[in-house]
């Protein structure tokens, strides 16, 4: 690990030093803080931070190294702070450092930053853009003009993975930035899961037949994904659906609502999520939020933020179609909402019923 001083540096002209980590480079990103004490590698390897950079909150990272069985995707993070990075990992699965790790991935970062200091800021101030370099610039008008621009395109997989044949229900997954365990807890039920690109036209979906859609997760602003919205527009309603996340947040917008930015996001495995009875700990990543009352008369608030009230949940009665804004797959975080996979299979099952009853003529 280096020893030579690097700085973090946001748009408003605070900057906090550090030593350079990972494969060090100067890069512009937004800066989001995460707070979850485990999972860093989840968090790393979650598509939906593409563009951002991603602060620790708890202070040592990497204390039980890398382990490629728990990778969730790719990592597209544009830079990865933390305040202490752990040089001696100690875990039976681990197959490397973290610092090796973010060289592999081609993602630079700083260690050794005061993180508490940069989150009060973030808290108080809301997300922004934020610069890592070895030289402070003069002008910062480029910093804080920088734009997360196409993430979904960036992150989708390139080509379509037919399910595989057999039997157990079809589900057709949308991959947006798909978390890899999405498709695990849904092959855990006994589905079969086909795997389409984010650009993937509605006709060709609803053509493969499948017994239900699932919505996926990725990242950036989700009124940026026109066609997408569109092709949601035209499935809601033909299958049963679920959407999680930035799934959520276009289903919302393909039935007329409407999304805002809220002011330092949701990061981390321990936000609280109501049903009006239950509390469930859920975890999250994302910058937006549905505003459910845009939605009145199309849509009924089924989970609620218990923190600051956001809409974490929507049913869309009499389409089979029902979204979260959490991750119930969650790992590494509470799985304690993986049921709404069981919700979401019963349905298809359901209706794959019916629709084998009618072409039977019963």
């Amino acid at each position: 690990m280096s020893e030579r001083k690097a700085w973090l540096l946001l748009e408003n002209g605070r900057y906090f030093a550090g030593r350079p980590i990972g494969d060090w480079r100067e890069s512009t990103g937004e800066l989001v803080f995460t707070t979850g004490m485990t999972g860093y590698l989840e968090t790393l390897t979650d598509p939906s931070y593409a563009g951002q950079m991603i602060l620790q909150t708890f202070p040592l990272i990497g204390n039980y190294g890398v382990i490629p069985e728990d990778f969730e995707g790719n990592c597209f993070a544009k830079g990865y702070i933390v305040r202490e990075l752990c040089e001696s990992p100690s875990n039976f699965r681990s197959e490397g450092g973290l610092d090796d790790f973010l060289k592999a991935c081609g993602v630079p970062g700083l260690c050794g930053v005061d993180t508490r200091a940069v989150t009060r800021i973030l808290r108080d101030q809301g997300t922004m853009n934020a610069m890592l370099c070895e030289e402070l610039p003069s002008d910062l008008s480029e910093l804080k003009s920088y734009r997360i621009r196409n993430a979904v395109g960036l992150v989708s997989g390139k080509e379509k993975k037919p399910a595989p044949e057999g039997e157990g229900l079809h589900i057709a997954l949308m991959d947006y930035g798909a978390k890899r365990s999405i498709r695990r807890c849904l092959e855990e039920r006994g589905a079969r899961v086909s795997v389409f690109r984010h650009d993937t036209a509605a006709s060709e979906v609803l053509a493969a037949e499948p017994d239900g859609i699932m919505l996926s997760n990725g990242p950036g602003d989700p009124a940026e994904n026109r066609f997408e919205i569109a092709q949601i527009r035209e499935m809601i309603g033909k299958r049963p659906l679920f959407g999680i996340c930035l799934g959520h947040q276009m289903t919302a917008l393909a039935m007329g609502g409407h999304t805002i930015r809220l002011k330092y996001g949701h990061h981390g495995a321990n936000q609280p999520v109501s049903d009006g009875e239950r509390t469930w700990i859920t975890s999250q990543n994302h910058n937006y939020a549905v505003l459910s009352e845009s939605l009145k008369g199309k849509a009924e608030e089924i989970f609620r933020n218990a923190n600051d009230s956001s809409c974490e949940g929507l049913n869309y009665p009499g389409l089979h179609c029902f979204t979260v804004q959490f991750h119930p797959e969650a790992s590494g975080g509470p799985r304690d909402t993986e049921f709404l996979f069981d919700r979401f299979l019963q349905s298809c099952a359901e209706e794959k019923e019916k629709r084998d009853a009618q072409r039977s003529g019963r």
